[in-house]
Protein backbone atom coordinates (compact mmCIF):
# COMPACT_ATOMS: atom_id res chain seq x y z
CA UNK A 1 0.00 0.00 0.00
CA UNK A 2 1.04 3.66 -0.81
CA UNK A 3 -0.18 6.52 1.03
CA UNK A 4 0.21 10.42 -0.03
CA UNK A 5 -0.36 12.46 2.67
CA UNK A 6 -0.39 16.19 1.25
CA UNK A 7 0.60 18.67 4.73
CA UNK A 8 3.66 18.45 6.87
CA UNK A 9 1.83 19.83 9.70
CA UNK A 10 1.82 18.22 13.41
CA UNK A 11 -1.29 16.03 11.94
CA UNK A 12 0.23 15.44 8.88
CA UNK A 13 3.47 14.39 10.10
CA UNK A 14 1.94 12.28 12.90
CA UNK A 15 -0.39 10.18 10.39
CA UNK A 16 2.74 9.86 8.19
CA UNK A 17 5.01 8.51 10.92
CA UNK A 18 1.87 5.71 11.92
CA UNK A 19 1.85 4.90 9.24
CA UNK A 20 5.63 4.07 8.14
CA UNK A 21 6.10 2.70 11.33
CA UNK A 22 3.43 -0.14 10.33
CA UNK A 23 5.29 -0.65 6.92
CA UNK A 24 3.31 1.51 4.49
CA UNK A 25 5.10 3.29 1.74
CA UNK A 26 4.69 6.48 2.61
CA UNK A 27 5.12 10.00 0.51
CA UNK A 28 4.34 12.91 2.61
CA UNK A 29 4.16 16.50 0.68
CA UNK A 30 4.04 20.09 1.61
CA UNK A 31 4.50 23.15 0.07
CA UNK A 32 6.97 24.95 2.33
CA UNK A 33 8.30 22.50 5.02
CA UNK A 34 7.30 20.51 7.63
CA UNK A 35 5.82 22.46 10.63
CA UNK A 36 5.69 26.11 8.96
CA UNK A 37 1.95 26.96 8.38
CA UNK A 38 -0.56 26.54 11.37
CA UNK A 39 1.65 24.41 13.64
CA UNK A 40 4.15 27.42 13.99
CA UNK A 41 1.87 29.54 15.36
CA UNK A 42 -0.16 27.80 18.19
CA UNK A 43 0.12 28.46 22.28
CA UNK A 44 0.17 24.36 22.39
CA UNK A 45 -1.39 23.01 25.31
CA UNK A 46 -2.61 20.07 25.93
CA UNK A 47 -5.70 19.88 27.00
CA UNK A 48 -9.76 18.85 27.26
CA UNK A 49 -10.35 21.66 29.61
CA UNK A 50 -13.18 23.23 27.69
CA UNK A 51 -14.45 21.00 25.54
CA UNK A 52 -18.10 20.84 25.95
CA UNK A 53 -19.44 18.28 23.65
CA UNK A 54 -18.76 15.02 25.13
CA UNK A 55 -17.30 13.06 21.87
CA UNK A 56 -15.22 16.15 21.15
CA UNK A 57 -13.87 15.81 25.11
CA UNK A 58 -13.67 12.02 25.06
CA UNK A 59 -11.45 12.73 21.88
CA UNK A 60 -9.39 15.21 23.46
CA UNK A 61 -9.00 13.43 26.51
CA UNK A 62 -7.18 10.39 24.48
CA UNK A 63 -5.19 12.66 22.87
CA UNK A 64 -3.77 13.73 26.10
CA UNK A 65 -3.37 10.44 27.03
CA UNK A 66 -1.57 9.08 23.70
CA UNK A 67 0.97 12.22 23.64
CA UNK A 68 2.54 10.72 27.57
CA UNK A 69 2.36 6.97 25.28
CA UNK A 70 4.10 8.75 22.17
CA UNK A 71 6.73 10.44 24.11
CA UNK A 72 8.16 6.85 25.07
CA UNK A 73 8.99 5.94 21.59
CA UNK A 74 10.13 9.21 20.04
CA UNK A 75 13.58 9.63 19.88
CA UNK A 76 15.37 13.66 20.33
CA UNK A 77 14.79 15.67 23.05
CA UNK A 78 11.57 15.92 24.77
CA UNK A 79 9.21 18.34 23.36
CA UNK A 80 6.09 17.03 25.13
CA UNK A 81 5.97 18.44 28.47
CA UNK A 82 3.32 16.74 31.16
CA UNK A 83 3.48 20.03 33.14
CA UNK A 84 -0.70 20.60 34.15
CA UNK A 85 -1.78 24.09 33.80
CA UNK A 86 -3.28 26.56 36.63
CA UNK A 87 -6.03 28.80 36.19
CA UNK A 88 -6.00 32.14 38.09
CA UNK A 89 -9.50 33.91 38.54
CA UNK A 90 -10.33 37.57 39.38
CA UNK A 91 -13.85 38.76 40.55
CA UNK A 92 -14.55 39.10 37.09
CA UNK A 93 -13.73 35.66 35.64
CA UNK A 94 -14.64 33.83 39.44
CA UNK A 95 -17.95 32.19 38.62
CA UNK A 96 -16.49 30.81 34.51
CA UNK A 97 -13.52 29.23 36.28
CA UNK A 98 -15.70 27.98 39.51
CA UNK A 99 -18.14 26.69 37.21
CA UNK A 100 -16.06 24.82 34.54
CA UNK A 101 -14.15 23.14 37.70
CA UNK A 102 -17.30 21.72 38.59
CA UNK A 103 -18.04 20.36 35.37
CA UNK A 104 -14.79 19.08 34.92
CA UNK A 105 -14.49 17.33 37.98
CA UNK A 106 -18.40 15.82 37.35
CA UNK A 107 -16.61 14.14 34.71
CA UNK A 108 -13.54 12.97 36.38
CA UNK A 109 -10.99 15.19 34.94
CA UNK A 110 -8.07 15.90 37.41
CA UNK A 111 -9.13 19.55 38.74
CA UNK A 112 -8.81 21.01 41.91
CA UNK A 113 -8.58 24.74 44.16
CA UNK A 114 -4.99 25.39 44.96
CA UNK A 115 -3.76 28.15 47.44
CA UNK A 116 -1.43 31.05 45.90
CA UNK A 117 1.38 29.19 47.71
CA UNK A 118 0.81 25.83 46.44
CA UNK A 119 0.29 27.85 43.07
CA UNK A 120 3.71 29.89 43.03
CA UNK A 121 5.04 25.84 44.30
CA UNK A 122 3.78 24.06 40.64
CA UNK A 123 3.82 27.65 38.39
CA UNK A 124 7.67 29.00 39.36
CA UNK A 125 9.25 31.93 38.79
CA UNK A 126 5.87 34.37 39.10
CA UNK A 127 4.16 36.49 40.87
CA UNK A 128 0.28 36.09 41.78
CA UNK A 129 -1.44 39.75 41.72
CA UNK A 130 -3.20 40.40 44.84
CA UNK A 131 -6.51 40.75 42.35
CA UNK A 132 -6.65 37.00 41.56
CA UNK A 133 -9.27 35.70 44.22
CA UNK A 134 -8.95 32.00 43.20
CA UNK A 135 -6.68 29.36 41.82
CA UNK A 136 -7.34 25.75 39.61
CA UNK A 137 -4.56 23.63 38.88
CA UNK A 138 -5.31 21.01 36.14
CA UNK A 139 -2.35 18.18 36.72
CA UNK A 140 -2.97 16.11 33.37
CA UNK A 141 -2.76 19.37 30.55
CA UNK A 142 0.81 19.86 29.69
CA UNK A 143 1.97 21.37 26.57
CA UNK A 144 4.51 20.64 23.63
CA UNK A 145 7.50 22.56 21.94
CA UNK A 146 5.52 22.19 18.16
CA UNK A 147 9.09 22.78 16.45
CA UNK A 148 10.77 20.06 18.00
CA UNK A 149 7.84 17.62 18.42
CA UNK A 150 6.91 17.60 14.76
CA UNK A 151 10.70 17.07 13.70
CA UNK A 152 11.02 14.35 16.58
CA UNK A 153 7.83 12.89 14.65
CA UNK A 154 9.46 13.60 10.90
CA UNK A 155 12.80 12.02 11.92
CA UNK A 156 10.98 9.19 13.19
CA UNK A 157 8.76 8.43 9.97
CA UNK A 158 11.60 8.58 7.97
CA UNK A 159 13.42 6.53 10.00
CA UNK A 160 10.93 3.90 9.28
CA UNK A 161 11.18 4.43 5.36
CA UNK A 162 8.62 7.67 4.85
CA UNK A 163 9.79 9.85 1.98
CA UNK A 164 9.43 13.53 2.53
CA UNK A 165 9.00 16.14 -0.01
CA UNK A 166 8.91 19.91 -0.82
CA UNK A 167 5.84 20.78 -3.88
CA UNK A 168 2.63 22.37 -4.31
CA UNK A 169 -0.03 20.22 -4.93
CA UNK A 170 -2.23 21.65 -7.90
CA UNK A 171 -4.49 18.84 -8.51
CA UNK A 172 -5.93 15.66 -6.56
CA UNK A 173 -7.39 13.13 -9.20
CA UNK A 174 -9.75 10.45 -7.22
CA UNK A 175 -9.80 7.29 -9.24
CA UNK A 176 -11.40 3.86 -8.82
CA UNK A 177 -8.36 2.11 -9.45
CA UNK A 178 -6.42 4.85 -6.92
CA UNK A 179 -4.99 8.18 -6.45
CA UNK A 180 -3.27 11.09 -8.11
CA UNK A 181 -1.55 14.07 -6.72
CA UNK A 182 -0.35 16.58 -9.18
CA UNK A 183 2.38 18.83 -8.10
CA UNK A 184 3.34 22.28 -9.68
CA UNK A 185 5.90 21.85 -11.86
CA UNK A 186 3.96 18.90 -13.71
CA UNK A 187 5.36 16.18 -11.31
CA UNK A 188 2.28 13.44 -10.67
CA UNK A 189 2.68 10.74 -7.60
CA UNK A 190 0.09 8.22 -7.31
CA UNK A 191 -1.11 5.61 -4.66
CA UNK A 192 -3.68 4.05 -3.19
CA UNK A 193 -5.15 6.56 -1.02
CA UNK A 194 -4.51 10.20 -0.03
CA UNK A 195 -4.47 11.75 3.59
CA UNK A 196 -5.67 15.50 3.03
CA UNK A 197 -3.84 16.98 6.26
CA UNK A 198 -3.57 20.53 5.05
CA UNK A 199 -4.87 22.47 7.89
CA UNK A 200 -6.20 25.86 6.72
CA UNK A 201 -5.63 25.13 2.60
CA UNK A 202 -8.03 21.92 3.27
CA UNK A 203 -10.86 23.00 1.58
CA UNK A 204 -9.02 24.72 -1.37
CA UNK A 205 -7.55 21.41 -2.12
CA UNK A 206 -10.95 19.26 -1.43
CA UNK A 207 -12.82 21.38 -3.52
CA UNK A 208 -9.78 20.75 -6.05
CA UNK A 209 -11.06 16.84 -5.86
CA UNK A 210 -14.81 17.83 -6.06
CA UNK A 211 -15.02 17.59 -2.09
CA UNK A 212 -16.46 20.15 0.03
CA UNK A 213 -15.04 21.13 3.76
CA UNK A 214 -16.06 23.73 4.93
CA UNK A 215 -13.72 25.90 6.99
CA UNK A 216 -13.68 29.26 8.48
CA UNK A 217 -11.37 30.70 5.67
CA UNK A 218 -11.68 34.62 6.58
CA UNK A 219 -7.91 35.92 7.75
CA UNK A 220 -9.00 39.84 7.82
CA UNK A 221 -8.85 41.65 11.45
CA UNK A 222 -10.84 40.58 13.70
CA UNK A 223 -11.55 36.99 12.25
CA UNK A 224 -12.08 33.74 14.32
CA UNK A 225 -9.05 32.27 12.80
CA UNK A 226 -6.57 35.10 13.60
CA UNK A 227 -4.37 35.11 16.96
CA UNK A 228 -1.82 36.75 18.20
CA UNK A 229 1.38 35.29 20.32
CA UNK A 230 4.34 37.23 22.00
CA UNK A 231 8.08 34.97 22.43
CA UNK A 232 9.40 36.48 25.23
CA UNK A 233 13.53 36.17 24.96
CA UNK A 234 13.99 38.08 28.15
CA UNK A 235 14.08 38.15 31.45
CA UNK A 236 15.16 34.15 31.03
CA UNK A 237 12.24 32.23 33.28
CA UNK A 238 12.00 29.69 35.30
CA UNK A 239 8.29 28.80 34.36
CA UNK A 240 7.19 25.29 34.91
CA UNK A 241 3.71 25.07 33.62
CA UNK A 242 1.13 26.72 31.60
CA UNK A 243 -0.58 29.40 33.16
CA UNK A 244 -3.96 31.17 32.63
CA UNK A 245 -4.30 34.45 34.02
CA UNK A 246 -6.64 37.16 33.33
CA UNK A 247 -5.48 38.86 30.33
CA UNK A 248 -2.49 36.79 29.66
CA UNK A 249 -1.81 33.23 28.61
CA UNK A 250 2.03 31.74 29.36
CA UNK A 251 3.61 28.67 28.41
CA UNK A 252 7.00 27.51 28.90
CA UNK A 253 9.30 27.28 26.17
CA UNK A 254 13.30 26.13 25.29
CA UNK A 255 15.79 27.96 27.45
CA UNK A 256 14.04 30.16 29.84
CA UNK A 257 11.90 31.62 27.19
CA UNK A 258 8.47 32.26 27.51
CA UNK A 259 5.42 32.16 25.13
CA UNK A 260 2.47 34.75 25.65
CA UNK A 261 -1.06 34.98 24.69
CA UNK A 262 -3.70 37.65 25.14
CA UNK A 263 -6.98 36.32 23.55
CA UNK A 264 -8.48 39.64 23.84
CA UNK A 265 -6.20 41.51 21.64
CA UNK A 266 -6.64 39.16 18.69
CA UNK A 267 -9.67 41.15 17.38
CA UNK A 268 -6.60 44.42 17.19
CA UNK A 269 -5.04 42.09 14.98
CA UNK A 270 -4.57 43.31 11.21
CA UNK A 271 -2.56 40.30 9.31
CA UNK A 272 -2.19 42.89 6.27
CA UNK A 273 -0.61 45.06 8.40
CA UNK A 274 1.03 42.86 11.32
CA UNK A 275 1.73 44.40 14.73
CA UNK A 276 4.97 45.78 15.23
CA UNK A 277 7.71 45.13 18.29
CA UNK A 278 7.47 48.43 19.34
CA UNK A 279 3.55 49.37 18.79
CA UNK A 280 0.53 49.11 20.98
CA UNK A 281 0.10 45.25 21.14
CA UNK A 282 3.30 44.63 22.03
CA UNK A 283 3.60 47.41 24.62
CA UNK A 284 0.13 46.00 26.11
CA UNK A 285 1.90 42.26 26.27
CA UNK A 286 4.96 43.54 28.01
CA UNK A 287 3.07 45.97 30.51
CA UNK A 288 0.82 42.69 31.20
CA UNK A 289 3.46 40.13 31.44
CA UNK A 290 5.74 42.73 33.87
CA UNK A 291 3.17 42.69 36.20
CA UNK A 292 3.76 39.02 36.77
CA UNK A 293 7.24 38.87 36.96
CA UNK A 294 9.13 38.51 40.78
CA UNK A 295 11.26 41.80 39.21
CA UNK A 296 9.16 44.04 37.17
CA UNK A 297 11.95 45.87 36.58
CA UNK A 298 13.68 43.55 34.20
CA UNK A 299 11.74 44.67 31.15
CA UNK A 300 10.66 41.91 28.75
CA UNK A 301 12.10 41.71 24.90
CA UNK A 302 8.71 40.32 22.83
CA UNK A 303 8.82 39.07 19.66
CA UNK A 304 5.60 38.97 17.85
CA UNK A 305 3.74 36.41 15.73
CA UNK A 306 0.55 36.35 14.00
CA UNK A 307 -1.47 32.76 13.43
CA UNK A 308 -3.97 31.36 11.38
CA UNK A 309 -5.95 28.41 12.91
CA UNK A 310 -7.31 25.89 10.83
CA UNK A 311 -10.94 25.54 11.69
CA UNK A 312 -13.67 23.47 10.54
CA UNK A 313 -17.14 25.40 10.22
CA UNK A 314 -18.56 23.86 12.99
CA UNK A 315 -15.24 23.74 15.21
CA UNK A 316 -14.91 20.22 15.49
CA UNK A 317 -12.48 17.93 14.35
CA UNK A 318 -12.58 16.06 10.71
CA UNK A 319 -11.73 13.12 10.25
CA UNK A 320 -12.79 10.25 8.03
CA UNK A 321 -12.96 10.11 4.00
CA UNK A 322 -14.59 12.29 1.99
CA UNK A 323 -17.86 9.49 0.98
CA UNK A 324 -18.01 5.67 1.10
CA UNK A 325 -16.70 5.27 -2.69
CA UNK A 326 -13.96 7.70 -1.93
CA UNK A 327 -9.80 7.01 -1.66
CA UNK A 328 -9.28 10.38 -0.35
CA UNK A 329 -8.93 10.71 4.12
CA UNK A 330 -9.97 14.39 5.10
CA UNK A 331 -8.21 15.34 8.34
CA UNK A 332 -8.40 18.94 10.07
CA UNK A 333 -8.80 20.12 13.46
CA UNK A 334 -9.03 23.02 15.37
CA UNK A 335 -7.22 21.02 18.20
CA UNK A 336 -4.20 19.78 16.46
CA UNK A 337 -1.82 19.65 18.89
CA UNK A 338 -3.51 18.06 21.42
CA UNK A 339 -5.09 15.33 19.09
CA UNK A 340 -1.76 14.90 16.85
CA UNK A 341 -1.09 11.37 18.46
CA UNK A 342 -4.39 9.88 18.41
CA UNK A 343 -5.61 11.23 15.38
CA UNK A 344 -2.42 10.03 13.46
CA UNK A 345 -2.91 6.41 15.26
CA UNK A 346 -6.87 6.01 14.42
CA UNK A 347 -6.14 7.29 11.05
CA UNK A 348 -3.62 5.23 9.88
CA UNK A 349 -5.27 2.11 11.76
CA UNK A 350 -8.61 2.92 9.37
CA UNK A 351 -6.51 3.74 6.55
CA UNK A 352 -4.66 0.17 6.87
CA UNK A 353 -7.39 -2.02 8.35
CA UNK A 354 -10.24 -0.41 7.11
CA UNK A 355 -11.87 -1.00 10.97
CA UNK A 356 -13.81 1.90 11.88
CA UNK A 357 -12.64 3.72 15.02
CA UNK A 358 -15.21 4.44 17.52
CA UNK A 359 -13.43 8.03 19.01
CA UNK A 360 -13.58 9.02 14.58
CA UNK A 361 -17.32 8.05 14.32
CA UNK A 362 -18.89 11.44 14.97
CA UNK A 363 -16.08 13.65 12.79
CA UNK A 364 -16.36 12.30 9.77
CA UNK A 365 -16.72 14.66 6.90
CA UNK A 366 -19.87 13.07 5.74
CA UNK A 367 -21.69 15.28 8.15
CA UNK A 368 -21.07 17.89 6.20
CA UNK A 369 -23.20 16.36 3.26
CA UNK A 370 -26.26 18.06 2.21
CA UNK A 371 -26.35 20.70 4.47
CA UNK A 372 -26.40 24.69 3.58
CA UNK A 373 -23.28 26.35 5.10
CA UNK A 374 -25.56 28.74 6.87
CA UNK A 375 -27.53 25.92 8.44
CA UNK A 376 -24.13 24.26 9.90
CA UNK A 377 -24.37 24.48 13.95
CA UNK A 378 -21.20 25.81 15.49
CA UNK A 379 -19.28 25.06 18.41
CA UNK A 380 -19.01 28.75 20.16
CA UNK A 381 -16.50 27.01 22.70
CA UNK A 382 -14.65 25.17 19.86
CA UNK A 383 -14.38 28.16 17.53
CA UNK A 384 -12.72 30.54 20.22
CA UNK A 385 -8.82 30.64 20.19
CA UNK A 386 -8.00 29.98 23.53
CA UNK A 387 -10.28 26.76 23.94
CA UNK A 388 -8.12 25.19 21.71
Amino acid sequence: MKIIVIGAGVLGVSVARHLAVVGVDVLLLDQWGAGTGTTATTFAWTNSSRKLDPDYHRLNLAGMEEHARLAEQLRGAPSYFPSGALQWADAASQQRLTDNVERLQSLGYPAHWVTPDEATRIAGELRIPATITSIAHFSSEGYVLPDLFVGNLLADAEQHGAKFAIGEVVAIDDRPDGVSVTLAGGRVCTGDRVVLAAGRWTERLAARAGIDIPMVTDVGRGAQTVGLLGYSRSPELDLRCVIHSPGLNLRPTADGHTVLQALDLNGDVDPADPPSADGDLASTLVRRFSTLLTDPSRAPKIDLRVGFRSLPADGHTVAGYASAQSRIYCLVSHSGVTLAPILGRLTATEITTDQEQDLLRSFRPTRFTGIQRSDIEVDQHATSLGEQ
